[in-house]
């Protein structure tokens, strides 16, 4: 699982670097418009600019395969350990429960840990909420 993963991740990275690569050497439109001023009748002024060239088509296969590689890095994010725990909320909860004990053993007269976790703190009185000057 470890190596789909990684060689996944590295697909993905080839994928962004070249996408990258592409869009910056690409023109853009503008540059199309300032010449049709300038320069002879150009039909992509306001017109359709017609077919897409090499380098477009190349960025939009690079785009698809950046997708589904992202795609697939977040479904094997998710399916890594399924027997751990259905979320990772569940995977958690034993580490919290023995972190809040560690805490309770070093507070003097603190409750228990069980109770310490799922008992919530007493709410204050509203004479000590007043603020006073």
């Amino acid at each position: 699982m470890q190596f789909l993963t990684t060689l996944v991740l590295v697909v993905q990275m080839l994928s962004a670097v070249a996408m990258i690569g592409l869009v910056l050497v690409q023109h853009g439109k503008g540059a199309d418009m300032g010449a049709s001023f300038g320069s002879g009748a150009s039909g992509s002024l306001f017109g359709a600019t017609g077919s897409a060239n090499f380098l477009s088509r190349t960025t939009a296969v690079c785009a698809g395969i950046f997708f589904v590689s992202t795609l697939a890095l977040g479904y094997l994010a998710t399916h890594r350990d399924a027997g751990a725990g259905s979320s990772i909320l569940e995977r958690a909860a034993p580490a919290a429960s023995a972190a809040s004990a560690a805490i309770a053993t070093q507070i003097p007269g603190a409750a228990p840990a069980a109770s310490a976790v799922l008992t919530p703190a007493p709410a204050a009185s509203g004479a000590d909420q007043i603020p006073t000057r």
